[in-house]
């Protein structure tokens, strides 16, 4: 399942909607998790502090667990915190900002999972490979 920014009548805005499901599942250890970040920022997580970015990982394991999360959306939103809203964008170029992909990709617990961008496209890949730069660049000890 993927978390969502709860936009309209969706569920899996919370992370307690997501663990619901998983729980009234008849096979629940079959269930995993994709977090999408433009979607958790949308929904109200606010990744970009140090503080928010722990509180929401904490919910998360709380109530879903950390092992269940087996990939990650990499987007930018360009709507802000809580908007319910999911609009993509750019990396470091939204509301999210560089701070909070930076702690999203230097939390061991994430670094062997596969990370999709999921950003507006340009022209023969260009955008991504972008967005590619900048999330590399976040990894440096210097970012």
């Amino acid at each position: 399942m993927e978390t969502t920014a709860g936009q309209g009548t969706n569920l899996g805005d919370r992370f307690a909607h997501l663990a619901a499901i998983i729980h009234a599942s008849h096979h629940p250890a079959r269930i995993a998790v994709c977090v999408d970040t433009c979607h958790v920022f949308a929904a109200g997580y606010d990744l970009r502090s140090a503080d928010g970015y722990r509180l929401m990982v904490a919910e998360l394991d709380r109530l879903i667990g950390c092992d269940r999360v087996v990939a990650f959306h990499l987007n930018d939103s360009k709507t802000p915190l809580g908007s319910r809203v999911d609009r993509h964008e750019h990396i470091g170029k939204g509301h999210i900002g560089l701070a909070g992909f930076r702690q999203v990709l230097r939390d061991r617990r994430w670094r062997d999972l596969p990370m999709v961008l999921e950003t507006p496209k340009g022209q023969e890949g260009q955008a991504d490979r972008r967005n590619l730069r900048v999330l590399r660049s976040l990894l440096s000890p210097q970012a």
